[in-house]
């Protein structure tokens, strides 16, 4: 039963995100925190700290990861868990991959088409809106901690505006900064 639970929630997540990995947060959040109980928060926050982390799309590494915890907490052995990672994985791509070949064509055939170009626009804005509901989800007790003036929620809130800072103003690499707050973060809280 899992499974099917897991094929049907990411092919859905797949067919009805546009615009990466970033627009989709908000979606897999609500499937696999509130409406199917797999992840806490908590775990959902570690999972994208991982998911942004290690190579490939977010989307898809957030799949997998899912996935294989889902599986795994239902009480199935690893290599069931294993499973559900590569079925999650597959799901959230499957109708994206054959949206993504019917647009390329529909690009080719309608390039000059002011209409199409209009969809476009707003399409692009829809995904803004997503991305930035998704920053905001995130912006909650379980990663930044309570708010105050304790350790875990200074560090925290420094941590988000250095990266946004230099990401934003000074155009430094995302792994540059990654990186950087891991360092800072193991250090802080080695101390």
């Amino acid at each position: 039963m899992i499974f099917l639970q897991l094929f049907y929630t990411f092919l859905y997540i797949g067919a009805f995100t546009f615009g990466g990995g970033y627009s989709m947060v908000a979606l897999i959040q609500d499937e696999v925190v509130r409406n199917h109980h797999w992840l806490t928060d908590a775990q959902f926050a570690d999972l994208l700290a991982v998911s942004q982390s290690t190579p490939g799309p977010i989307g898809i590494n957030t799949a997998t990861y899912t996935g294989y915890l889902a599986v795994a907490g239902a009480g199935y052995p690893q290599w069931a868990a294993v499973l559900g990672s590569l079925l999650a994985s597959l799901a959230v791509i499957a109708i994206p991959v054959a949206l993504i070949l019917t647009l390329c064509r529909l690009l080719q055939v309608h390039r000059n088409n002011p209409t199409f170009q209009r969809i476009l626009i707003v399409v692009k804005l829809a995904v803004i809106g997503l991305i930035a509901a998704a920053a905001l989800r995130l912006a909650n007790v379980d990663t930044f901690g309570l708010p105050g003036l304790n350790r875990r929620f200074v560090v925290s809130v420094a941590i988000f505006a250095a990266v946004f800072i230099f990401s934003w103003r000074y155009k430094k690499s995302p792994i540059l900064l990654i990186v950087a707050s891991g360092l800072v973060g193991l250090i802080v809280y080695s101390i």
